[in-house]
């Protein structure tokens, strides 16, 4: 509910407030006396698109504040947690303009785009009259409006529609990576069958690279170490000291003790070169290899790095290589089989919206008839009994909400051709159908405040009077402001305020006076009369105020 309007420099108006209520709020006054400002003010601080120079002729800027109240589940708390505000029970909203056409929003003192103060007002205000471009008479609404009207629930819809596109995305996409596939399918099968023949494993390139190292080394140093071999066995040193031993040990008896101890380090050498022997006879072994081994080691080495060049990966990367080649290889083996699985997915998600479309559709059909026998019964008390209003539904192209395109045409005379609200109906006539299609489409309260813009325009009498009770039915679950010159309609109103416009020197401004029971009179009978209010007007304003 909109709980208050300041205004501040804006047009004629230097100060301003309107404190509003609960229920019917009725604005009138003079032809000229600033009630359209009222309506532009508002219409700045909600961010709609409307007049530029609204600056005060001398003031340094404008500045507008309006001030609601949200109750809890209010559409404009889900808006602003988008925006990143924190609102609870109550948004301030705050706009300032400037002469060179600078302008400023904030919500609760918090700066925001004038999109994000669109979005939200949205959500508060919804404003009707002959030139209403944003609500009934927009033909890009009217299937959100029957769809309301009819309780349909379009989110399993709208999922289905996701899934449509998710299925033939991903078709699509399968589709795009086997034609890529079959642009290398040569490149892959040779590849593939390349690194399976040679079947790398990780570590291997460093085991042979060590293998090879160590051969090559070995291959250099076994000569020597034969040689050593030579020289420490039978034709050499042991052969040399075995001889020495024997020629000692024959004259040992005769040297009277003098050889004994040479013969002892000679004993003792001997076992010393044995387990040199037996060392060097070891290595040997070990340095013993096959030169066919070498050059097989050399041979895969060689291999695995060039194919890791040649598809520039790591050696021991290659394995892994191989399986993803393989795998790609594999899914263009499978491509239509695959394919054929998707396209059935696609199909079988292209169906299942079809058939949920048609659902949506039907029920749309139906309340179709609904809003149009209650259009019926809500335009004969407004004098238009002869009018025919019709909801029509025409084909659309699919998308996330149905197959739909949702038309409110009218024909306002019997035989005449029906169509479009906006483009039939003349300035009297489309007041009363968008008051009577509002009364038909509002089934409770929707947390909006309705604002009404001499909706009563070209009525008078009984039908003046039915367009204002309408208003206070819309009223007894909504906040509805209404600007009118109508006298029925005013004395209906549960608040009413008479805007002025009074001169002072060379200052022309507008004022707004909230009015008791006494002023009330005084307004409608003024609104019955004209300039010069008579004691039948009186009479006939307490009637109507009691009726």
């Amino acid at each position: 509910m909109l709980r208050s309007l300041e205004i501040r420099d804006i047009l004629i108006v230097d100060r301003l407030v309107l404190d509003l209520g609960p229920g019917l709020n009725v604005l009138t006054g003079e032809t000229g006396a600033g009630k359209s400002i009222l309506l532009d003010a508002l219409g700045m601080v909600l961010g709609w698109k409307g007049r530029a120079d609204l600056v005060r002729q001398g003031a340094e800027r404008g500045e507008v504040t309006a001030v609601f109240d949200l109750p809890a589940g209010h559409p404009a708390l889900a808006a602003l947690e988008a925006a990143g505000i924190a609102a609870e029970g109550e948004l301030i909203l705050r706009r300032t303009a400037h002469p060179d056409g600078r302008r400023q929003a904030y919500a609760n003192d918090r700066r925001v785009t004038a999109e994000a103060l669109r979005t939200v007002s949205e959500t508060l205000v919804e404003l009707h009259g002959q030139h209403d471009d944003r609500g009934l008479l927009n033909p890009r609404g009217h299937r959100a409006l029957l769809d309301a009207f009819a309780g349909v629930d379009l989110a399993p819809l709208r999922a289905l529609w996701s899934a449509q596109r998710q299925a033939r995305d991903t078709l699509y996409e399968a589709e795009a990576q086997i034609a890529r596939a079959k642009t290398e399918e040569d490149f892959l099968r040779h590849a593939v069958a390349e690194l399976k023949k040679l079947d790398p494993k990780p570590g291997e390139e460093a085991a042979l690279d060590s293998r090879r190292r160590g051969m090559q080394a070995a291959a250099r140093i076994r000569e020597d170490v034969a040689r050593a071999l030579a020289a420490l066995s039978d034709d050499g040193a042991e052969g040399r000291m075995r001889d020495a031993q024997r020629w000692l040990e024959d004259v040992a008896d005769r040297a009277e003790g003098g050889l004994d101890a040479p013969l002892a380090a000679l004993g003792r050498a001997m076992i010393e070169l044995a387990e040199a022997q037996a060392g060097v006879e070891a290595c040997l072994e070990v340095l013993e290899f096959n030169p066919a081994e070498l050059e097989a080691a050399e041979e895969r080495l060689f291999a695995i790095r060039a194919l890791a060049r040649k598809h520039a990966v790591a050696p021991d990367d290659l394995a892994g290589h191989t399986q993803a080649l393989t795998l790609r290889l594999q899914a263009l083996d499978a491509g239509e089989a695959g394919l054929s699985r998707l396209s059935a997915a696609v199909v079988e998600a292209e169906a299942a919206y079809a058939d949920a479309a048609r659902r949506v559709s039907a029920l749309r059909a139906e309340a179709a008839v609904r809003l149009d026998r209650a259009m019926a019964a809500e335009l004969a008390p407004l004098k238009m009994e002869r009018a025919v209003f019709a909801t029509v539904l025409s084909a659309a192209e699919p998308g996330p909400e149905g197959q739909d395109q949702i038309t409110f045409t009218v024909a306002t005379n019997p035989g005449a051709p029906p169509g479009p609200l906006n483009r039939i109906a003349s300035g009297g006539e489309l007041s009363r159908f968008l008051l009577a299609l509002k009364v038909c489409l509002t089934g409770g309260g929707e947390g909006l405040t309705m604002i009404f813009d001499e909706i009563d325009r070209g009525v008078g009498g009984a039908t003046a009077d039915a367009v204002g009770r309408r208003l206070k039915a819309l009223a007894e679950t909504a906040q509805v402001l209404v600007v009118t010159h109508s006298p029925q309609v005013a004395a209906l109103g549960a608040h009413h305020w008479r805007v002025e416009k009074r001169i002072s020197g060379d200052s022309t401004l507008s004022t707004v006076t909230a009015l008791d029971a006494v002023a009330r009179v005084e307004e409608i009978a003024r609104m019955l009369s004209g300039d010069t209010v008579t004691d039948a007007a009186r009479q006939a304003a307490r009637a109507l105020l009691q009726s």
